[in-house]
């Protein structure tokens, strides 16, 4: 095994900070668990708690240790108590030696408000046999239930301070995990547990919440779009319609105008097919771009695409991250996004119109602002406006929460979730005037071809 070491840094604002006023007393550690000295600790406990005697500044630690004797860490650790607790989740093996050190004389960056570093204490305790804390009647279920606390308490500290759109429409989330507390701590299995939690986070109306259990995806908010297309009849009316692998399609009307159709954006539906269909249009004298029915993936793989439209660097987006130590809650100021050429792809000088609808969401958004950045027309309707960058959130008993981490904003700091992106051309149809044909496929071509513009 590969020895193990961890130092947590100090963040940067504090190592900037200007020089802070001495406190009347150091901080100290007055509690932990398991605590120095501790034998024949459980194997089965989940976390190690550290109490100080007074409010820590969160922005700092220093959790010192490595090799054999350096516990498995587990996701994030987390301030409780108003910053006087903190909590590190475990992963402890059966007879087995541990040792670390809160602060050492090297490291000290746990520390007060003043900025005084806590005295170094050092934690060192043993874990008993296998098994030797379950033979108890019962044990089993309280080992489930404690789990399960365990789990309720991360995924509400998550959503508190993890979740981009945790305020988007105002939902009391303490209340709401408060209310759901116990059904969720009586939780049968992994897989109860989290069915009970998307039902607790399906308030949230975001398809970019959910959780796996044992490779199950686990959704807390289903609302299919209705797609503004008839994807069956698509290859009857598109000329010379030809399959590239399963989620790419190229077409042909003969007088100049091609089309290409991408379904996704992940790199195992399209990455290897892409060549051969940009190849298929690239001497289009009008390009007909259909994203109508895809939902999403890898932003690189849609960067690849748009940069073969383009010479010069654009800004398409911009972004901010959660960020619970800000004053506003992100960082600030917003990220931007850049598009840049494609150097190693064909160089597409065709005029160029995207057909979007309410199916087109995240990734795909994004290459909606970046065709737009490069000149194209969108024609259709407007996109779903679902976008946030889902990060992982281990809950400790077998459920991983994914939510998202930023807020996705149009180059002029427009936020996008729940309000999409609107088309240049809209095109209103119902599904009956998709039975045979295609109003958005044939404002595209009408657009293309007008005299005045070919």
């Amino acid at each position: 095994m590969l020895a193990r070491f961890f130092v947590a840094a100090v963040a940067a604002s504090m190592l900037a900070s200007p020089a802070q006023p001495i406190a009347a007393a150091p901080p100290r550690v007055v509690k932990a668990s398991p605590d120095n000295g501790n034998a024949d600790v459980d194997p089965a406990t989940r976390e190690l708690r550290i109490t100080f005697d007074q409010p820590m500044d969160p922005g700092g630690r220093s959790i010192v240790g490595g090799g054999e004797t350096f516990p498995e860490l587990i996701g994030q650790p987390r301030w409780r108590d108003g910053n006087r607790t903190f909590v590190m989740r475990l992963k402890l093996q059966p007879e087995h030696d541990y040792w670390l050190s809160i602060n050492n004389q090297r490291f000290t960056n746990f520390r007060n408000r003043a900025g005084e570093p806590a005295v170094p204490y050092p934690i060192a305790f043993r874990t008993a046999a296998a098994g030797a804390a379950n033979d108890l009647p019962g044990a089993e279920q309280a080992d489930d239930a404690a789990a399960n606390l365990e789990a309720y308490e991360i995924a509400r500290d998550a959503v508190e301070n993890a979740y981009s759109y945790r305020d988007r429409l105002d939902v009391d989330w303490g209340q709401r995990f408060e209310a759901a507390r116990k059904r969720l701590i009586d939780a049968k299995s992994p897989q109860d547990f989290a069915k009970r939690l998307a039902m607790v986070l399906a308030k949230a109306e975001d398809k970019h919440v959910w959780l796996t259990v044992e490779g199950q995806h686990v959704p807390s908010f289903v609302r299919p779009a209705v797609p503004n297309a008839n994807f069956k009849l698509l290859p009857r009316l598109v000329p010379k319609w030809q399959m590239h692998g399963k989620h790419l399609a190229t077409g042909d009307w003969g007088d100049g105008v091609k089309y290409l159709a991408v379904d996704n954006w992940t790199q195992s539906g399209v990455a290897d097919d892409l060549g051969a269909a940009l190849a298929a249009v690239q001497d289009a004298q009008g390009l007909i771009i259909d994203v109508r029915s895809n939902g999403g993936g890898d932003e690189r793989l849609a960067q690849q695409v748009a940069g073969c439209f383009t010479d010069e660097r654009l800004l398409y987006g911009k972004n901010v991250y959660r960020d619970p130590q800000s004053p506003t809650g992100f960082t600030d100021p917003p990220y931007e996004r850049w598009l840049e050429p494609n150097a190693e792809g064909p160089r597409i000088k065709a005029k160029a119109v995207v057909l979007t609808g309410p199916v087109v969401m995240s990734s795909c958004e994004s290459f909606l602002l970046m065709m737009k950045a490069a000149g194209a027309t969108l024609v259709g309707d407007r996109s779903q406006g679902s976008s946030g960058n889902p990060k992982p959130h281990d809950l400790g008993n077998g459920v991983v929460l994914f939510l998202p981490s930023w807020k996705d904003m149009t180059p002029a700091g427009d936020e996008l979730e729940g309000v999409g992106i609107p088309p240049d051309v809209p095109v209103k149809a119902t599904a009956r005037d998709f039975q045979r044909g295609d109003p958005v496929l044939e404002a595209a071509l009408k657009l293309l071809r007008k005299p005045s513009e070919r």
